[in-house]
């Protein structure tokens, strides 16, 4: 079996079909590496002015070493293998956006450090209980999710209560699921 491609080869891959230094670079995506990232290592940090940072279909199982990136408002990670939310308190005041679909998440310990996602796209993932959902109102600037094919939506989209659960939970919604969500005055109040 080959051994997984490090962020240090993906970065120099990516400036030489870029031209571009990474550490000067408001996007970089290093999606879909062969082989597979297999994790976030120190090589992050030289990302200095990233704002978008993509590291989706790869083989990482954890998030870490974010520390450097102190312009990050959007990081992708979908289809990898990360189980949980840790490691996501360094880009806590920036991050914006969080794109983690198709992923093995259960629990959303981690989620309240970032207090300025708008956006969180979770779908297919294994979120089974309103507990750990009630974990989202900790975000105050949600307006964004999408949860579908998680056992906890697969379980109410069938009961026919999902979108009315979610929107009471979570008040500040403006679209679930890829639907703009629609409120009745008196729940303005």
């Amino acid at each position: 079996m080959s051994k997984g491609t490090t962020i240090k080869e993906a970065l120099a891959k990516w400036e030489e079909k870029n031209g571009e230094k990474a550490c000067d670079a408001i996007k970089v995506d290093l999606y879909f590496q062969i082989s597979p990232i297999e994790k976030m290592d120190a090589s992050l940090s030289t990302l200095t002015c990233c704002q978008k940072l993509s590291l989706s279909t790869n083989c990482i199982e954890k998030i870490a070493n974010l520390n450097g990136l102190k312009n990050l408002k959007r990081l992708s990670l979908g289809r990898n293998n990360i189980k949980s939310l840790t490691g996501l308190e360094a880009v806590g005041d920036t991050l914006e956006e969080l794109w983690i679909s198709y992923n093995f998440i259960e629990k959303l310990k981690g989620i309240n450090v970032l207090k300025k996602l708008k956006i969180l796209y979770m779908s297919n993932n294994n979120v089974k209980d309103w507990g750990e959902f009630g974990k989202l109102s900790d975000l105050p600037c949600l307006e964004e999710l999408l949860f579908t094919g998680n056992p906890l939506e697969e379980k109410h989209s069938a009961d026919g209560d999902w979108r009315d659960l979610v929107i009471k939970k979570l008040t500040k919604l403006k679209k679930l699921d890829g639907e703009p969500v629609v409120r009745d005055d008196a729940d303005e109040d």
